[in-house]
């Protein structure tokens, strides 16, 4: 890789600044020499050829925005020159070839996890308390409260002795005395506990349940149910007001669809049959804790590398994600299907312009055509909502030189890797088929990965340019960063640095590999995620619908 820019496919014409450049600087392109126009800083775009208006701009080989008024060669591409454009798509037109790459080194590999009887393979024991109404919220934070502090998985809150500390400080009248004081990390409360093999209790809160549609109400009973039913999962405590539209009949619904012989631990309280909050919380507890006792008798045992479901995310991406982070987690998720394994590939906002690529990698008629039908309803709804799929890079995204939708998107999908596409899942569906699946998820980081999860993911990976905490409550999240000043800024949130692929000192290749021997002492329990270390549980459902 070129130390100062790079050109990403022969057919662009536009060129990635991997270091700032200045205006005059010379710069040589396929054969031949022109000065920049001007400054072009780190990870933004500069033009190859004069351009004039309407002219396309071509990233990746593809469409990706269109020129507004004539641009000079060797300027910057900004919002300001080009707006979003994208090629169209319909169905299937050809087969993608895919040659799969060598994995005679993880072939005989194992990872030690909790064999579930339906086949499944969990990299975490945990236990679930949810409710299916928000108006359980409450109740589910008293228990959390009560079994983080008694059972010692919950972390000590330093910064509460500091807020004691400067209340000291005001009342003494010398809190201009007072000084900032940093923390290197939060610890737990208690690294005895009581149950060797169960990983955590996970508290779920959420606004859902009633009060919006009925469809509302039944995706959030299937998402739900995907957490219960995911592998990571040991047991689960329910909370349910009684009126709300999410019931309890749907839930057991939708967990007996993804699993007839469902026979894990599953504790399901009503409080306006229960009566009292004081019995629903004391009756919720002493069943909790049986359960809990129950799961904590399954221990890991060896598993087969293709038991694993990785979902794929970005989020707070930079003009570095798309060349570095995003095609070595493509690289490891081809690792992995090609060892048997299942990847899903989400924020159908950020497949814009790629759509045809994606359909053609598809393995059949009936999955390419489900993959158009979903794409095009979902942009047909945030178009009538006033919000196109041009809208979707944040103001974070066009700083660091992600301009249009399509750019975004062209990048995107590289952690998507090459391998075929063998299914496409709905909001709320569970992965079946091993291979490449495609989910439809907005491209809101924690809306995403909360639907991997509950799409039966058991680990997460997350590409970063710009830094962002995202965690999810039972699926480790392992966060890679595009570039090495972050990684270095904010080593507390990131767990691999692709930046090695912008300095050259590292290939794509490499750092994939790197990423999957991460997952497999990850998956055996060996080492936790740095949101793993802060607890940072992030769970948000997708409301489709509208409130009533």
């Amino acid at each position: 890789m070129s130390s100062k820019f790079l050109k990403i496919h022969p057919d662009d014409n536009v060129c990635v600044a991997l270091t700032d450049l200045r205006a005059g600087e010379m710069v040589s392109e396929n054969g031949y020499s022109f000065a920049l126009a001007e400054d072009i800083p780190a990870k933004h775009k500069f033009t190859t050829t004069p351009l004039n208006a309407q002219d396309e701009v071509r990233m990746y080989g593809v469409l990706v925005g269109r020129a507004i008024k004539p641009i000079a060669q060797g300027a910057a591409i900004t919002t300001q020159n080009v707006k979003h454009q994208s090629a169209g798509y319909s169905g299937k037109k050809k087969t993608a070839p895919w040659t799969p790459p060598d994995i005679s080194r993880w072939k005989n590999r194992t990872f030690m996890g909790y064999h579930r009887p339906d086949g499944q393979v969990g990299v975490a024991n945990y236990w679930l308390v949810i409710p299916l109404v928000f108006c359980e919220n409450r109740n589910v934070a008293v228990m959390k409260q009560a079994f983080e502090e008694a059972l010692g998985y919950g972390k000590k809150n330093q910064y509460k002795d500091y807020v004691a500390y400067l209340a000291d400080m005001y009342r003494a009248n010398r809190f201009e005395q007072a000084k900032p004081v940093f923390f290197e990390k939060n610890r737990p409360l208690n690294q005895n506990v009581l149950f060797k093999n169960i990983d955590g209790i996970k508290f779920l809160t959420h606004e859902g349940g009633c009060g919006g549609t009925r469809a509302d109400a039944e995706a959030l009973c299937a998402l739900l149910a995907g957490y219960i039913h995911n592998p990571n999962v040991a047991g689960a405590t329910v909370l349910s007001l009684g009126c709300q539209n999410a019931q309890v009949e749907i839930l057991e619904k939708k967990i007996h669809a993804l699993n007839s012989n469902f026979s894990k631990p599953l504790v399901i309280l009503e409080q306006q049959k229960e009566g009292k909050e004081q019995d629903l919380i004391s009756r919720s507890i002493y069943e909790t804790f049986t359960g809990l006792a129950k799961a904590n008798e399954l221990e890991r045992k060896p598993a087969p590398l293709s038991k694993l479901v990785v979902g794929l995310e970005c989020g707070g991406s930079d003009g570095f994600s798309g060349i570095s982070a995003n095609p070595a987690v493509g690289h490891a998720a081809d690792l992995i299907v090609a060892l048997g394994g299942s990847a899903i590939l989400s924020e159908f906002p950020e497949l814009c312009g790629v759509e045809q690529e994606l359909i053609d990698r598809c393995t059949n008629e009936v999955t390419a055509n489900r993959f158009v039908e979903l794409m095009r309803a979902y942009a047909n709804r945030a178009a009538a909502a006033g919000s196109g799929f041009d809208m979707n890079p944040s103001p974070g995204n066009i700083r660091d030189g992600l301009i249009t939708d399509a750019m975004k998107s062209a990048g995107a999908a590289k952690k998507g890797g090459t391998s075929p596409i063998t299914d496409v899942l709905d909001y709320g569906e569970y992965v079946k088929l091993p291979g490449l699946n495609l989910l439809c998820t907005p491209g809101n980081d924690v809306e995403s990965t909360t639907a991997m999860a509950g799409a039966g993911a058991t680990i997460i990976l997350f590409t970063t340019g710009l830094g962002t905490p995202t965690g999810n409550p039972i699926a480790p999240v392992v966060k890679i960063s595009s570039n090495s000043k972050l990684a270095g800024r904010m080593p507390d949130i990131i767990d691999i640095n692709a930046g090695g692929i912008i300095e050259g000192t590292k290939t794509i290749a490499e750092t994939g590999e790197e990423i999957l021997e991460f997952i497999i002492r990850l998956a055996s329990g060996e080492i936790k995620t740095r949101a793993m270390e802060l607890q940072q549980d992030d769970f948000i459902p997708w409301k489709r619908g509208i409130s009533l």
